[in-house]
């Protein structure tokens, strides 16, 4: 790491030492976002059900506290019966199970978190629209509806669940059709300045590209910063994947879009093309994802750009940890404040959020070079 940074250290201490005490009421359960201090539980087929037990095993990696292990296990168990059931299953599989089983399975070797996440990779694969080469989004929650042509910028961070099911059996066709659905992102999703849309609406019969839809950002051609985070680093972890140059150049674009719009604290506007009075409202979880990935991006470039990235990435981190952290506030679960999770739908706006805090943990453990880390 260099020279040693003190707010690293302070960082990580306060993380572990607040996420000890949420244990106490939190337990095997999952938080998704907080209100009024304290983190709503969802039920785990949520899509956010992975990052509780995520932050709780890569607190454990480096503390060892088993307390931490126990309750990231009662996490993954409770989900069975949510991979078992089949019906409310979709691209998030590789959220969920990316950052329990898998995460299980590369820390301890567990034969049965193995075979989880096998299903969920199997599963995963399965929504794979072969004319249109992407993964399905969502499934008809609703009555009547029709989403069989849909897919999101967010299902970049689902594909490290198929790289690794190659990896462990040997079978290539989950990577492949990981590398399809990137292939799909650098073709429909990526603007050529970098910025990137959230939903492509896609002919499921024929997988022509029809349309970009609204989604968590202010509208079809606006640039919602989380989107752009996930853009980063699902791009940065395609290419720690296959070592394939197009995916680089990609991740490094929407970097590049993404550092050029930070205000001067660092972290990010919900949305950089929002109405000039809407962007005080910030998404700390965005500006977690991304520095967690442009870290990873420093690792794969190396040299001065390498430096850039790392640098950039500690910068988002320190001011996170500085201006947005809720370290001594007890009455207060949540470790970052003043995330974003969906303005248009006017739900969870300037709360914590689960994902800023297992992000944000994430990045602080790249720094201090603490992994494993699961996408990879």
């Amino acid at each position: 790491m260099g020279k040693k940074c003190i707010w690293v250290d302070e960082a990580w201490d306060k993380s572990l030492r607040k996420t000890l005490r949420n244990t106490a009421r939190i337990g095997a359960r999952f938080p998704h976002a907080s209100k009024g201090g304290v983190y709503e539980l969802a039920s785990p087929e949520w899509w956010t059900a992975g990052f509780w037990p995520g932050m709780l095993w890569q607190l454990y990696g480096a503390s060892g506290r088993e307390e931490l292990k126990a309750l990231a296990e009662e996490c993954e168990l409770a989900m069975d019966a949510v991979l078992d059931g089949f019906v409310r299953l979709d691209h998030d599989l590789g959220f969920m199970w990316t950052l329990t089983s898998v995460a299980n399975y590369k820390l301890t070797g567990n034969e049965t978190s193995r075979i989880r996440a096998m299903k969920a990779a199997n599963y995963l694969a399965g929504r794979f629209n072969l004319k249109g080469r992407y993964i399905r989004a969502w499934n008809p929650w609703h009555e009547g509806e029709r989403n069989e042509g849909v897919a999101i910028i967010d299902c970049c961070m689902n594909m490290p669940l198929l790289f690794w099911a190659s990896r462990t059996s040997g079978d290539p066709r989950y990577a492949q059709i990981a590398e399809e659905h990137m292939n799909t992102v650098l073709q429909h999703f990526i603007r050529p300045d970098g910025s990137v849309y959230h939903i492509i609406q896609f002919n499921p019969e024929t997988g022509e590209m029809l349309e970009p839809l609204g989604g968590q950002g202010y509208g079809p051609e606006s640039a919602w910063s989380r989107g752009s985070a996930w853009a980063i680093y699902g791009l940065t972890l395609a290419y720690h994947h296959t070592g394939k140059a197009e995916y680089l150049t990609a991740a490094q674009r929407t970097a590049t879009f993404f550092l050029s719009r930070l205000p001067e604290d660092q972290v990010p506007a919900w949305d950089f093309r929002a109405p000039q009075e809407l962007r005080s409202l910030r998404d700390s979880s965005a500006g977690a994802c991304a520095a967690s990935g442009l870290l990873l991006l420093a690792q794969m470039t190396g040299g001065e750009d390498g430096d850039f990235y790392r640098t950039r990435g500690e910068q988002m981190l320190k001011s996170l940890y500085e201006r947005y952290g809720a370290w001594d506030d007890p009455e207060e679960e949540g470790l970052l404040l003043h995330g974003t999770s969906n303005y248009p739908q006017g739900t969870n706006i300037d709360v914590p959020l689960i994902y800023g805090d297992f992000y944000f943990v994430e990045g602080l453990a790249r720094l201090k070079g603490y992994g494993p880390f699961y996408w990879e």
